[in-house]
């Protein structure tokens, strides 16, 4: 499972996770607090936007390369470029400060967040466990534009392999496929195959023309399979297959430069 459709909109597991994790930290809160008198709910607000805000500063200063041609990239965050890493420690050392600092609210806040932090743990680890145990590309019947059947092991002839989901009126995937290009273009050892959900290969080479992108590995997923498949539920995806045809990361949303190349790290 990669996303959730929640109506109109998708969230990848990822950012559902984080939100029950918060959510978990504030009933946990708001219970213990309770009792004693002591509201936590806009302290854990704090510490959950100093993480995000820490996180985000850190995966920029990681991949800063990325953002200097696109300086307000940085500050785009549709791309969820994030150090989860960083986020976390700053998320723990301004909680040790609050605690030190209001004594009154040590017991309700350590509580709310080792729930939160539990939740968002254990909940990551079974999923990471699940993303481990998916062995090789998903059988479903794709083409190419001449509406040939094309069989993704054949495109990916033991190679790292990047396959991306995406559809013509999606407005994401039309702004990330120029970095995509780039990359198909900067990264000769790795495969990069577009798989359009849906649509008819005439719109699809329509769509490259008046965009003029010259991609490989175009095809045509007619019946949406592919997404079904995986577990995505929005566009557009990405997915990452290792040498060994082992999914070791995926993204849902919208692609930059410095996002794609921490996913392509994963080959390594």
């Amino acid at each position: 499972m990669i996303s959730i459709g929640i109506g109109p909109l998708s969230l990848s597991i990822g950012h559902l996770l984080l939100v029950l994790a918060f959510v978990v930290a504030l009933i946990v809160g708001a219970l213990i607090g309770r009792k004693r008198q002591t509201p936590v709910s806009g302290t854990l607000a704090d510490i959950f936007l100093v993480a995000m805000v820490t996180a985000r500063i850190g995966f920029v200063v990681r991949y800063f390369e990325h953002y200097q041609s696109d300086l307000w990239g940085i500050i785009d965050i549709r791309d969820g470029g994030f150090d989860m890493v960083t986020g976390l420690m700053a998320a723990l050392i301004f909680t040790a400060y609050l605690m030190w600092k209001h004594t009154a609210i040590r017991r309700a806040l350590g509580s709310a967040v080792a729930a939160g932090l539990i939740t968002w743990g254990f909940t990551s680890g079974v999923i990471a466990l699940i993303h481990q145990q998916t062995q090789g590309f998903p059988e479903v019947a794709l083409t190419n534009l001449n509406e040939q059947p094309v069989n993704l092991e054949t495109i990916a002839q033991n190679r790292p392999t990047v396959v991306n989901l995406w559809a013509t009126w999606c407005p994401p995937c039309i702004r990330e496929m120029p970095v995509l290009e780039q990359a198909q273009q900067r990264y000769s050892g790795i495969n990069f195959v577009f798989a359009n959900q849906g649509e008819h290969p005439e719109t699809i080479r329509k769509f490259l023309m008046e965009q003029n992108l010259n991609l490989s590995h175009v095809l045509s997923d007619r019946s949406g399979s592919f997404g079904r498949v995986v577990g995505s539920q929005g566009l557009p995806t990405t997915l990452f297959y290792n040498a060994q045809g082992t999914l070791v990361d995926t993204h849902m949303g919208e692609l930059s430069h410095a996002s794609l190349a921490r996913s392509l790290e994963r080959f390594d």
